[in-house]
């Protein structure tokens, strides 16, 4: 792989991810529930499934999605199942000020990082994305696994780089909100989570027509 070669792929990429999805909207809402800094486990989360996928890729298992795709559909509506019962959660306790800096601070690290990793696990087509993605850029001139390791680790550091400017904007936002404000920070994360669900869900509908 030359340099212009992964050029051109830091900017497909780059094309892929403008678009929000159900990963950075979760993002946004943990990091104005819980701050910027607590919110990095939720990215941690999403890009450790990340890595599975694309591992799970280059050794071969796309064929095997493809082969048994119905039997994972289970597997994404889990993931649209958990994220819409967090986003009603949160629209619910936003219906009690009194109680919310209590329940605000109850969101575990584990879980905070749970939510990322099921979010972005709940798509297992992913490993067909990476799976079709990434021969594109490797030549077989030169050693697979070095090639992968370039385009695997150019990848998570952009979407690392996308989660993090989508926490920090949060963050600013739950900032620049003080007292009654802060219930409606609870209503959009809520409602920005039931939207990651209803993606999910879209997309799950659309690859099984």
């Amino acid at each position: 792989m030359n340099f212009e070669t992964w050029i051109i792929y830091v900017a497909t990429v780059l094309v892929l991810m403008i678009t929000p999805g159900p990963s950075q909207l979760l993002m946004l809402s943990n990091s104005m529930a819980n701050g910027f800094t607590r919110s990095l486990m939720t990215a941690w989360g999403d890009l450790t499934a990340n890595v599975g996928q694309m591992l799970a890729a280059s050794l071969g298992l796309a064929a095997i999605i493809l082969t048994y795709g119905h039997s994972l559909l289970v597997i994404k509506w889990v993931g649209v199942a958990y994220l819409l019962w967090l986003g009603i959660k949160t629209l619910l306790r936003s219906k009690k000020p009194n109680q919310m800096a209590q329940n605000k601070s109850v969101t575990s690290l584990q879980r905070l990082w749970l939510q990322g990793f099921i979010t972005s696990a709940s798509n297992p087509k992913a490993i067909v994305f990476f799976a079709a993605l990434f021969p594109q850029f490797i030549s077989s001139e030169h050693a697979f696994w070095i090639q992968f390791f370039i385009l695997s680790t150019t990848y998570i550091i952009m979407d690392g780089l996308f989660l993090c400017t989508y926490g920090a904007l949060a963050h600013w936002m739950g900032k620049a909100v003080r007292g009654p404000g802060l219930v409606w920070l609870d209503r959009i994360g809520g409602s920005f989570m039931i939207i990651a669900a209803i993606l999910l869900g879209l997309k799950t509908v659309q690859k099984a027509q």
